[in-house]
């Protein structure tokens, strides 16, 4: 077999002038264009739309490739497209060979009777995604009239991810192209067509079944067929390299079974509760001493599902790994650009290792935008992240005509099979938020009645099906949010999974958080601009307000900017300049997720998961995202990383009472000394109470409660701190402190922050410290950007706080040295956002 890319030589036609440009495959039109500098920058001031525009017309990417005599010897050539995006006609030597409608779908087409020795010509015109929707005729009654936030109306009318038409969040940039890989591909034997695993656990013994299924072997010359024997060898290795099993076996038939028996394995489990080991599995197919092909697949030995059991408060809805019911940590996960040829491997991995850094074990691919890459799957393999796993359905009633149902079991049976065999992936769910949207939103639930029934034809029939005709193990979930489908209650708190966003969206203070015993929040978040560096980005000095026309545009979300200054000026001093203001909407979000995760964290047992919206941007905006689109870490990013921490503590405070809290998310018990202090922001200590505890294995314990209402007497509480440390065995410690009155209120002082630093082979070492209580101390770098080991953190003692630097993690720069760090380096806290 010959494989050959077909990924240069490219030329990108604009159908309208005839003009031509250089183009590759990963590839599209914006990539094209941009390379070429022949439009201005789509992410800058309020470009988008103009450049959204160029959508109404065509474009066509052309090649030509050389066939000789021995390529054509072959007997059967196919062209395979990994990702058409997305009306598009596919012509070979004047042959029109494919009409495609789905970006989701991979295609495979023969192509052997049309190819010719010499030049062959491949001709991809892609038609206006916006004038397709313009010329969709409904049927009568199934008019759509429902517009999400942000998007381009009839979004949802093309099987393109919907969020390059615009979201909440996103930018209104319908790109076309070739985004995956285009392949030629020529053979005169059997190729794999298919590879079904099954686990059977039983005791310290895995059984591993394997379905194979061959293409072409009943297809070629019966003369030539009957001169070949053709085998399989099969190879189990395990995650020390060390061979486990090897046999070969004389292939008779297209479908064959075979079996591994795998003593005292090597599970995998999330991060933080064990390692990743993954095993290889491959898959050599010989004829006589001849390899004509071979196969690798890694798979990781593990069962997981999703706990359904019935308990005093409900049904639970906890992931289920290896037996054990864990709580889920994490975000949910957008596509990586808007121009989806840059999502490349450096971009993924980047957000991946943000995601481990952060503590996440889980991410969810949310229904809005595509399918990610077998890269990105291979990531969350090696890295421990359960894949929450929408179908791409997001926000929108759906016309569900033959073509459309056809088309969408294609879809779903090329992804399933596709991606089946990851560890990482934990479930399917059918859509985001569309049952619940028919039973709650305004809007929504008023349209038509044939389009209810669509959707109760889509998800709770043609999808589930299609899924289980696929193969797929993993466990199925109609929605989210849902309690388990059929529009029964989709939101009940007490069954299946809830999404939550009356903090944000309704204006509730953070506490409302705390009247809430969801079993999952799979959804709620909280907005912030971006650092001062990404603004700058996209704006000039006389955009960068808060309410100008590019802030505004740079904002997606309805009145968005308006609602952050209102829970800002519910918590802090209104900032002094612009860019302590994006500073402390930072902060805002920070304290807003951290309030509702530690909550859930705290009722471990009726909750068991948090994912918050969102971790990623796919341009640079104001959003719900933890990491922006240039890789920089918001605040809540690093706040993440210390309330997802495996044995993390928390404070919490009512009125003028304390409760120290650890949750302990690990397998094994943990020793830890809890100190609960109450303090003034001068650091005079009022009481202190020690403890030692023994941190059971997967527990939320309540270590320390303090009733602090006589200890106030004489004093202010403006000027009063609480603050709790966990020490550990290791000599780890973790500092934790919070205020009885809200931010705002506090009568902070200058706290005249210092610092030194010093510098070993690999790393520096800021040692900060202050005179008095200084909250959310920052430390960037001008000249360049970096992670910290923390950041965001309060200072309420003393003693220094030693907050190390990687200098791997250093980068828009080189070579970081001490004096270079020194220059570089910046540091505020909340004090210096409203005082001279």
């Amino acid at each position: 077999m010959k494989i050959t890319k077909l990924d240069q030589n490219w030329i990108m036609r604009d159908c309208v002038t005839d003009k031509t440009y250089p183009a590759c495959v990963p590839g599209s039109v914006l990539a094209s264009l941009i390379k070429a500098d022949a439009i201005k920058d789509p992410y800058y001031g309020t470009n988008e739309y103009e450049i959204r525009d160029l959508f109404w017309q065509d474009y066509s990417f052309e090649t030509s490739f050389f066939m000789d005599e021995n390529d054509l010897n072959e007997e059967k050539t196919d062209l395979v497209f990994h990702g058409l995006d997305t009306l598009a006609e596919v012509t070979l030597n004047g042959h029109v060979i494919l009409k495609s409608e789905n970006m989701h779908r991979t295609y495979r087409v023969a192509v052997t009777s049309i190819l010719i020795h010499g030049e062959n010509k491949l001709h991809i015109l892609f038609r206006s995604p916006l004038q397709f929707i313009k010329d969709y005729q409904y049927e009568e009654g199934k008019e759509i009239t429902f517009v999400n936030s942000g998007s381009i109306p009839g979004n949802q009318l093309l099987r393109k991810s919907h969020s390059m038409l615009g979201w909440d969040w996103g930018a209104q940039l319908p790109d076309a192209g070739l985004f995956r890989d285009v392949e030629l591909v020529g053979y005169s034997d059997p190729i794999l067509e298919d590879v079904f695993f099954n686990q059977d656990h039983e005791g310290q013994t895995v059984k591993l079944r394997t379905k194979i299924v061959l293409s072409g072997l009943d297809d070629f010359d019966a003369n030539n067929r009957s001169e070949k024997e053709y085998q399989m060898t099969i190879r189990l290795v395990d995650p020390e390299h060390r061979e486990l099993s090897r046999e070969t076996l004389d292939v008779r038939n297209e479908t064959f079974e075979t079996e591994q028996m795998i003593s005292n394995p090597h599970l995998w489990w999330p991060n933080g509760l064990g390692g990743q080991p993954l095993y290889l599995f491959q898959l050599t197919f010989l004829c006589g001493e001849e390899m004509l092909w071979q196969k690798d697949y890694t798979i990781g030995l593990r069962t997981l599902t999703v706990s359904r059991e019935k308990d005093e408060w409900g049904s639970e809805f906890a992931f289920m790994i290896n037996g054990v019911k864990i709580f889920t940590k994490g975000a949910n996960y957008i596509p990586e650009d808007c121009v989806y040829p840059n999502i490349d491997v450096k971009r993924l991995e980047y957000l991946t290792d943000c995601a481990v850094r952060a503590n996440y074990n889980c991410l969810r691919i949310w229904g809005g935008g595509y399918y990610p890459s077998d890269l990105f799957y291979d990531l969350c393999d090696r890295k421990g992240l359960i894949i929450w796993q929408d179908f791409m359905f997001a926000c929108n009633a759906y016309d569900v005509t033959d073509e459309f149902a056809e088309n969408i079991v294609h879809e779903v049976i090329d992804n399933v099979r596709r991606l089946r065999h990851h560890a990482c992936l934990g479930l399917w769910c059918g859509n985001n938020e569309i049952e619940s949207a028919w039973v709650n939103w305004d809007g929504f639930k008023n349209e038509k009645p044939a389009l209810k029934v669509d959707y109760i034809k889509l998800f709770e029939y043609i999808l589930p099906k299609a899924v289980k005709e696929a193969g797929t193990e993993s466990f199925f979930w109609p929605s989210s949010p849902s309690s388990g489908g059929n529009f029964d209650q989709p939101d009940d708190e007490n069954n299946g999974d809830t999404h939550y966003w009356a903090v944000w969206h309704g204006l509730l203070p953070f506490s409302d958080y705390r009247k809430h015993f969801f079993r999952f929040c799979s959804e709620f978040g909280f907005q912030s601009f971006p650092s001062i560096k990404t603004v700058n980005t996209y704006t000039g000095e006389g955009d960068r307000n808060i309410f100008s026309k590019v802030m505004e545009s740079h904002q997606k979300n309805d009145a968005a900017n308006g609602k952050m200054l209102y829970y800002l000026s519910e918590n802090f001093c209104y900032p002094k300049d612009f860019e302590n203001l994006l500073y402390v909407t930072q902060i805002l979000q920070a304290c807003a997720i951290k309030y509702g995760v530690e909550h859930f964290r705290r009722n471990r047992g009726r909750c068991m998961g948090s994912l918050y919206w969102q971790m990623n941007d796919n341009w640079p905006v104001a959003s719900w995202s933890s990491v922006d689109y240039f890789g920089r870490w918001k605040a809540l990013h690093y706040f993440a990383k210390n309330f997802y921490e495996s044995v993390a503590g928390s404070l919490m405070i009512e009125g003028e009472q304390a409760q120290a809290w650890i949750q302990n998310e690990t397998l094994q018990s943990v020793s830890a000394t809890v100190v609960l202090s109450l303090k003034t922001i001068n650091f005079e200590i009022i009481h202190t109470q020690e403890v030692q505890t023994i941190l059971e294995p997967l527990s939320a314990q309540m270590i320390l409660p303090e009733d602090y209402h006589e200890l106030m007497s004489g004093y202010s509480k403006d000027e009063l701190i609480c603050e709790m440390r966990v020490r550990y065995p290791d000599g780890k410690e973790r500092i934790i402190s919070e205020t009885f009155v809200p931010y705002k209120h506090m009568k902070l002082s200058d706290p005249k922050i210092s610092y030194e630093i010093s510098e070993a082979e690999e790393s520096f070492m800021i040692s900060v410290k202050a005179n008095s209580f200084a909250a959310f101390v920052e430390l960037d770098l001008t000249e360049a950007d970096a992670i910290f080991e923390d950041n965001y953190f309060n200072l309420s003692g003393n003693e220094p706080v030693n907050i190390k630097l990687e200098k791997a993690d250093i980068w828009n720069t080189e070579n970081v040295g001490m004096t270079d760090l020194e220059s570089m380096l910046k540091i505020r806290s909340l004090y210096d956002t409203y005082q001279s």
